[in-house]
């Protein structure tokens, strides 16, 4: 994505992301997540992993991409010698013995059921892994998500679980793939965010806005509606239209009185929009008000007002 979780600070910015985070993915700022969704958008199977893995997020809230954002060293898993990459797709990176596959979330392990014992508990034990993995090492994250995937491709939650760890690994197209197939199978919207964001680490900032008309975005929960605003902020950076960029976020809840992470990450979004817009004591006034409610320091809102206070 170019780094982009973040594209300019923006990328990232959505789906979920936040310091450092991949929906990833950058630049400065910036998904998971779309979150939960991943990073931004619906809970996956890997998420549901117990929920293992810390908040994802770039330098200021955004996602990024590998990078996700600006650019972790990743670890791919090659095929051993004598087997094809089908096979070693299909089995996946070892598994730790101690990852039995009882640690996901019910809501996973129901959708698994009507599986074979023993494959039911395969397919478990790579998506938990795959949850597990997704923060430092998201590539075999990915491994992991694409063997369960191997086994129960017409399973919803696993193709959700596949488009998390993609997004996650920074392959967009694949992980926008998966999530409209999830979506097809189980009509969730959750997902828009985050494949609003891929739109846009694919160079296609237009598909990203059409996305973020969808009419369901109104019906999305604060946090989800929130990526949404800031993937779709991004895309007009994207396409040099800072003014709607600006007025994109300020029509959002920036003033919230909530210090959840999805406040924490619009007003991060809002001051690099200013920055870059150079509104540079407008930009540091909404760092400050970041720093404000951003008691788990997701983003890096201190080091950037930091930088640019003494030029105020």
């Amino acid at each position: 994505m170019a780094d982009e979780r973040g594209r300019g600070g923006n990328r990232g910015q959505g789906a979920g992301g936040s310091r450092g985070s991949r929906p990833q993915g950058t630049g400065r700022g910036a998904p998971r997540g779309a979150g939960g969704s991943g990073r931004s958008g619906g809970r996956g199977a890997a998420a549901g992993a117990g929920d293992r893995r810390s908040e994802r997020s770039d330098r200021g809230g955004q996602r990024s991409a590998p990078d996700r954002r600006g650019g972790r060293p990743q670890r791919r898993s090659e095929p051993e010698v004598g087997r094809t990459e089908s096979q070693a797709r299909y089995d996946g990176p070892p598994l730790d013995e101690s990852i039995t596959g009882k640690e996901l979330d019910r809501s996973v392990s129901q959708q698994l059921r009507g599986l074979p014992e023993k494959l039911a508990a395969r397919i478990a034990r790579h998506l938990v892994a795959a949850g597990l993995a997704m923060d430092e090492d998201p590539e075999t994250a990915y491994q992991h998500a694409l063997a369960a995937r191997a086994r129960a491709a017409r399973i919803a939650v696993v193709r959700e679980a596949c488009g998390e760890a993609a997004y996650a690994a920074g392959h967009y197209a694949e992980a926008l793939s998966e999530l409209r197939a999830a979506k097809r199978m189980n009509g969730s919207q959750d997902y828009l965010a985050v494949m609003a964001d891929c739109e846009r680490a694919l160079g296609r900032p237009d598909r990203a806005l059409t996305l973020a008309r969808n009419p369901a975005v109104v019906n999305l929960p604060d946090e989800q509606k929130a990526e949404m605003t800031i993937v779709e902020a991004g895309a007009r950076r994207d396409l040099g239209e800072l003014d709607a960029a600006l007025r994109t976020l300020e029509a959002a809840p920036l003033r919230s009185k909530a210090r959840a992470d999805w406040v924490v990450r619009l007003r991060y979004a809002y001051a690099d929009t200013l920055l870059a817009a150079g509104r540079r004591a407008d930009a540091l006034e909404w760092f400050h008000r970041t720093v404000a409610i951003d008691g788990e320091q997701i983003t890096d809102a201190a080091e950037r007002a930091a930088e640019i206070e003494p030029s105020v």
